[in-house]
């Protein structure tokens, strides 16, 4: 449902609006065995995390073919969707509603405050903030923004694919990166076609990629721990669920537990705060979940920073 043609498409529509993200190569031996490594700092992107790329993809298209309402935009998010959306609204000039659960993290609900959006907390997971954000822009005429099941969406994510490739020279085998609904993994691995492998991953609670690939279809699965508030969503995309299966996306699974120590390591060796969701793609190298190959090369996404820090300098 999107192509590389349809990523560098976004890549021209975003530029100017999206940062181009730093890329370091480290050391790979406190991580995993690998050939070389490195980290894309995502999460120094606007509202610190990947999703601004979607976000601005697909309210600037809106914008340019005359489908951007007065009435702004509505979307459902377990935070990080919202503050990108709530942040492209801005820039574009037109109010944002922000449907998110109950759970939400507080730092979140702040910082969509802070940005101008109305936000609305509804229930206790995505897909009841979900449903009543699609009934609120159905009731208000404003422009759905769906956290990751939209090809602009999707297309806007796979702008981090275009530059992985750039930044490298091409000179990489295989990206990992965390997956909820799937938008990034959907993008990235729509850029990198042919190009290189993307490897999946989920907690071990919330295995919507897994569960989609074993059933043949996105089915809904039960969501729990510790990385709910942003790889929250009950059921992987239909796009995700496409693109993985055309470029044959690796999915692994990871537990809470190795999740909380990846996240606690990428502070002690980098000095980088990232959200457990985020972690889960650097605790698939730490647990051997996925093992690279002699001399594979690598890339890990570092995708989101909306978090509290505060456990992260102070030992238990």
């Amino acid at each position: 449902m999107i192509s590389r043609s349809d990523i560098e498409d976004a890549a021209h529509r975003v530029a100017g609006h999206v940062r181009r993200t730093p890329l370091i190569e480290v050391d790979p031996a406190p991580v995993a065995p690998a050939g070389r490594m490195w980290l894309k700092l995502e999460l120094t992107q606007h509202t610190g995390s990947f999703k601004a790329r979607g976000a601005f993809n697909h309210i600037l298209a809106a914008r340019d073919g005359d489908r951007l309402p007065d009435a702004g935009v509505v979307a459902a998010s377990g935070g990080n969707a919202g503050l990108a959306f709530a942040y492209a609204a801005a820039q574009a000039g037109v109010p944002a509603e922000v449907f998110v659960p109950e759970t939400a993290p507080a730092v979140k609900v702040a910082r969509l405050r802070a940005l101008g959006a109305a936000v609305v907390q509804v229930g206790t997971r995505y897909a009841e903030a979900q449903d009543a954000a699609t009934k609120r822009a159905s009731d208000t005429g404003a422009l759905f923004c769906h956290a990751y099941d939209l090809p602009e969406v999707c297309a806007g994510q796979g702008t981090l694919g275009l530059e992985i490739l750039e930044q490298t020279g091409g000179e990489v085998d295989t990206v990992l990166l965390a997956v909820g609904g799937g938008g990034l993994m959907a993008g990235v691995a729509a850029a990198l076609e042919g190009r290189a492998r993307v490897v999946g991953v989920e907690p071990e609670t919330i295995p919507t990629l897994e569960r989609a690939l074993h059933a043949g279809r996105p089915v809904d699965v039960e969501v729990s721990g510790i990385a709910a508030d942003s790889l929250g969503a009950t059921r992987l995309g239909d796009i995700a669920f496409s693109v993985a299966t055309r470029t044959g996306v690796l999915p692994v699974l990871v537990p809470d537990q190795a999740i909380i120590e990846a996240r606690r390591l990428v502070w002690d060796e980098y000095r980088l705060a990232v959200e457990h969701g985020t972690a889960a793609a650097v605790a698939a190298l730490r647990t051997g979940a996925y093992r690279p190959a002699p001399g594979e090369r690598v890339m890990v996404v570092l995708c989101g920073a909306n978090t509290d820090p505060s456990d992260l300098v102070t030992r238990p």
